[in-house]
Parts: C-alpha cells; sequence; structure tokens
C-alpha cells in the first residue's frame, strides 16, 4: 500500500484536522490490511496499554535530559543549542515506514512558520538511521529537523521505549518493515508516539504520549499551547 502525502492526496487535504486525516488511513487499513493482520496490530496496542507504557512517560513539570543528536543530514544537534533561542516542540515517532507518523509529520510541517512565530523550533525523534531520516526529511519536504536516536537512548530517558512483541515481529516482517536495518540494530525497539513542549529550562509543559500511534494531539492544539504558555524568561533567553 502506498501512502500518500498531503501534497498528493489533494488540496483541500491540508487543511483537515489531523483526526480526519488519521480516520481516512484507518479506513484503508480496515478495507485492504488482512483482519488477522489488524488482530494482532490491535493486540500489540492492547499490551501496551495494558502495561502502562505511556504512565511512565515523562511529565508536565519534569527536567526533560539533554540531548545531542544528528540529524537527517548528519549535523549534531543539541538541545541545549535549541533552547537557547526559545522554546522546543520534540515530536517522538516509531519511523518512515509508518503512516501515521508520516501524517503527524506533514500535519506538523504545515504550522511550522507559526510554530516559528512563537518563538519556538519544532524537531521530531525517532530511532531510524540517518540515512532512513534523509529519505523521508526529502520525500514529504520536511522543513524541520529529523534526529537519528540510536538505540533509542534519549527516547528511553523520556521514559517511552518498548520492544515490539516476537508475534508482531513475523507481521512486520511479512509487511517488508525490516526494523533492524531501518533502525540499524537487532534491538526491535520503538518510541510510542509522544509529544514535547519544552520550556528554556528543559522543563516540560506539555506532554502527550499515547501507546495507540493512532492517537496524536492535533497541531493547532500545540500552537495554542504554545501561545498561551509563553514566558518572559524564556523569550529572555531567546533573544541573547
Amino acid at each position: 500500500m502506498k501512502w500518500r502525502s498531503l501534497e498528493e492526496s489533494g488540496p483541500n487535504l491540508d487543511i483537515r484536522s489531523l483526526r480526519e486525516i488519521f480516520a481516512e488511513r484507518k479506513e484503508l487499513i480496515a478495507k485492504y490490511v488482512p483482519a488477522e493482520t489488524q488482530a494482532i496490530y490491535a493486540r500489540a496496542i492492547a499490551d501496551l496499554k495494558q502495561n502502562r507504557i505511556a504512565g511512565g512517560a515523562l511529565r508536565v513539570a519534569a527536567k526533560a535530559p539533554s540531548f545531542e543528536l544528528k540529524d537527517h543530514n548528519g549535523k549534531l544537534i543539541s538541545s541545549g543549542c535549541l533552547l537557547s533561542k526559545g522554546r522546543v516542540v520534540i515530536c517522538f515517532f516509531r519511523g518512515r515506514w509508518c503512516p501515521f507518523c508520516v501524517g503527524q509529520l506533514e500535519a506538523m510541517n504545515l504550522i511550522l512558520p507559526q510554530i516559528q512565530q512563537a518563538g519556538a523550533s519544532l524537531v521530531a525523534i525517532s530511532p531510524q538511521t540517518v540515512q532512513q531520516s534523509f529519505f523521508m526529511a526529502d520525500q514529504h519536504k520536511l522543513g524541520f529537523p529529523l534526529l537519528s536516536d540510536a538505540g533509542n537512548q534519549v527516547a528511553r530517558q523520556f521514559g517511552l521505549v518498548y520492544r515490539v512483541p516476537e508475534y508482531q515481529q513475523a507481521v512486520f516482517r511479512q509487511a517488508f518493515i525490516n526494523l533492524p536495518f531501518v533502525n540499524g540494530d537487532d534491538s526491535w525497539e520503538l518510541p510510542i508516539a509522544a509529544t514535547y513542549i519544552l520550556e528554556c529550562d528543559r522543563t516540560v509543559v506539555y506532554t502527550a504520549a499515547d501507546e495507540d500511534y493512532g492517537n496524536r494531539p492535533e497541531p493547532m492544539d500545540i500552537l495554542q499551547t504554545l501561545f498561551r504558555t509563553a514566558t518572559p524568561v524564556c523569550r529572555s533567553e531567546g533573544q541573547k
């Protein structure tokens, strides 16, 4: 199945809510993906929810860890450098093979000018290799850094990491999702989908983490939070 980009899908798609975009993709999955395969994915999500993975994610008011990761061009990007200029929006995603990750990042890309207008920057973090991130940024014309979190080291500090169960690994292989190749290791570990907003001092002011990869925050909710939570301290630090 070919997952269309926003640009390919038609002139009116980019104004729809992320919820509507995801609903369309779920309809395609229900139509074309075998029922037994859908059942395995549903089981995996149910197991993650039972284990309360999202409950262990970094929460509002916590201090986020510092990090330094390579972007899709191989350039080192540090959280300290980003935060010295203003607040940072971080989207943790599974990889370029995930249609819901693609949908979210394309939708976030559309509001990038408004994010920057709010005095913030946007980055997305996944365990995929730098090369895979380059392919994704190029294919979907993304205007923000895609950071390669080898071994999920940063995602682990945010409390987001889980191991794909063996019964689901078989389905991934059947769908030609070669996770060891895409991520450059054989751990079969991924982060759950999560979006954060960090204050300039690394304080978490917004978090949305969900074991169900089909649930992501609306981009407009992110923008509203950015404009609502602007602080003089962050603005002054960003002007240094």
